[in-house]
């Protein structure tokens, strides 16, 4: 049986669940007030609303990413994964041991979000992805320009695979809430992927022109869900199926009865298939 390894990732979300179940109306309510105050004729020049909702590149500081190398010594595919909100790659780190064993090729990439203030969170900083100011409704004033910057940063890491040998096609791209968002947000990219894993997470920018590019139509998507989700609704991740299906998309969507902001070993076994059937 597999024992889901992310004790770290419960802690550091730990205050994200109390806001959504204790302190969900007070946060919303901070984040109406600071809006409709940046909204106004005093709040249109105050600095306080300058680039609110993102933090420009520069600003951000990445840390290198844990990279565990295939067990075999030789790399002909790779999987970069993106973990959640206030979690680090540390977080995701052993799950490379509990799909090595067929997935003897693949290397392992476990970035590490930069802090960023996050609306949710009172504006504190924490590790994220992009910003996020609701729960209730996800895709409400989307951070736009910080999913396009983690975009762009995962864009990166493809192009060091490419230039360590693994074809763009042998790269998986995934991740886990916020994560996985970047990584659906990753099929609209004008390089064709290997495939793209999305866990407990939802589609952003979901009303933009292009969702799902040329290159990546015919790219393979898996999608697993608790249907206990109190972070990340179900009903949500069902929707994005929906879009991306609709689309055209090669996407399936596994259902984990009972299972909430987490993950289990089910799901781990289905990953498992899903590389093996993909990415031998």
């Amino acid at each position: 049986t597999f024992i889901y390894p992310l004790a770290s990732i419960r802690v550091r979300l730990v205050l994200c669940v109390v806001l959504m179940l204790l302190g969900r109306r007070a946060c919303v309510g901070a984040s109406k007030r600071a809006r409709a105050f940046c909204a106004s004729p005093a709040g249109a020049n105050s600095p306080k609303c300058a680039n609110r909702s993102s933090v420009m590149a520069s600003a951000l500081k990445y840390e290198n990413p844990i990279v565990i190398p295939p067990a075999s010594g030789q790399a002909t595919a790779s999987m970069i994964f993106l973990h959640g909100l206030g979690d680090s790659g540390d977080g995701w780190a052993d799950v490379a041991g509990q799909l090595s064993g067929r997935m003897k090729n693949m290397r392992f990439i476990f970035p590490h979000a930069p802090r960023r203030p996050i609306t949710l969170n009172w504006g504190m900083q924490m590790p994220g992805w992009y910003d996020i100011a609701s729960l209730e409704d996800i895709n409400q004033k989307e951070d736009e320009a910080g999913l396009q910057e983690s975009m762009r940063f995962v864009e990166e890491l493809v192009a060091k695979e490419v230039a360590a040998g693994v074809p763009a096609h042998r790269v998986v791209v995934g991740g886990f809430s916020q994560g996985g968002a970047v990584a659906l947000l990753m099929l609209r990219a004008p390089t064709k992927l290997g495939a793209v894993l999305g866990l407990s997470t939802y589609l952003p920018l979901a009303n933009a022109p292009v969702v799902l590019s040329d290159a990546n139509k015919a790219t393979p998507v898996l999608m697993c869900h608790g249907d206990a989700d109190q972070v990340v609704a179900y009903q949500f991740g069902r929707a994005t199926h929906s879009k991306l299906a609709q689309l055209g998309a090669d996407v399936d969507f596994a259902t984990y009865q009972g299972m909430g902001h987490s993950a289990c070993g089910a799901e781990l076994k289905d990953i498992e298939e899903f590389l093996a059937k993909h990415m031998s």
